[in-house]
């Protein structure tokens, strides 16, 4: 279903790029910088809140919203998907583990393996950091896949199969491989001079909640990652 017409500009969900819209789902672009979902020190400027006021096209009435399926970090950009009813949301996070996530990331340097599979226990301390650990009693399980696509003498373009979706999960083992993303203050170097993450959700295949058809997603790479590494996407 294309996405509804007419609507009031200012309902229009600011920072998020509608990709799809049926009576299920609600599939878009998000912008970086913006945060998926309410934070202390943010509470309305949100996607979700956004499309809160999407879905009830301008009725001050109405009490429609949006339910939470996953979260991209504030400063990370790509497909996010949103459930219209608890019934959708619970179908897709229940699935969540078969769905396929792409990412594309430029990181720091040259990954001596060009492609592998990177795996630790994540847990996340007071100061919401994560920490990464070979035991299993210090976290949960995260697994990430990388492939090198291509590489400068300063930085590498990875494509990444998120085979686990935990809070932080990409950033931070790249960095624990000695090469983080470029960008990342928290997990890379503090005082990069880059502004923006290089870091981004780039498809995302999903069974449709209704019909269980198979659906890809793709949402197009931000314009500055081809100041670093020129690619077609």
């Amino acid at each position: 279903m294309p996405t509804p017409k007419k609507i009031p500009k200012k309902y229009q969900p600011k920072g998020f790029e509608i990709l799809h819209e049926d009576l299920d789902i609600i599939v878009g672009n998000k912008s970086p910088g913006i945060l998926t979902v309410a934070a202390k020190w943010e509470r309305e400027n949100t996607v979700h809140g956004l499309l809160n006021q999407w879905v009830r096209k301008g009725n001050p009435r109405s009490t429609k919203v949006v339910h939470v399926v996953h979260r991209l970090d504030q400063a990370t950009s790509g497909v996010l998907v949103f459930a219209k009813t608890e019934e959708v949301m619970n179908y897709l996070k229940d699935n969540w583990k078969s769905f396929n996530k792409t990412y594309y990331a430029i990181v720091h340097g040259k990954l001596e393996k060009k492609s592998g599979t990177i795996q630790s226990y994540l847990s996340e301390d007071e100061d919401y950091v994560v920490h990464s650990s070979q035991d299993s009693d210090k976290g949960k399980l995260a697994i990430t896949e990388y492939t090198v696509l291509k590489e400068t003498d300063k930085f590498s373009l990875l494509k990444i199969n998120l085979l686990t979706g935990k809070k932080n999960q990409i950033r931070v083992h790249l960095s624990g491989e000695g090469h983080p993303i470029v960008g990342d203050t928290k997990y890379g170097k503090p005082n990069s001079p880059f502004k923006n993450l290089f870091l981004h959700s780039a498809e995302l295949e999903i069974n449709h909640p209704h019909n269980k058809k198979r659906m890809q997603f793709k949402a197009r790479v931000p314009a500055y990652f081809k100041t670093l590494i020129d690619f077609e996407y």
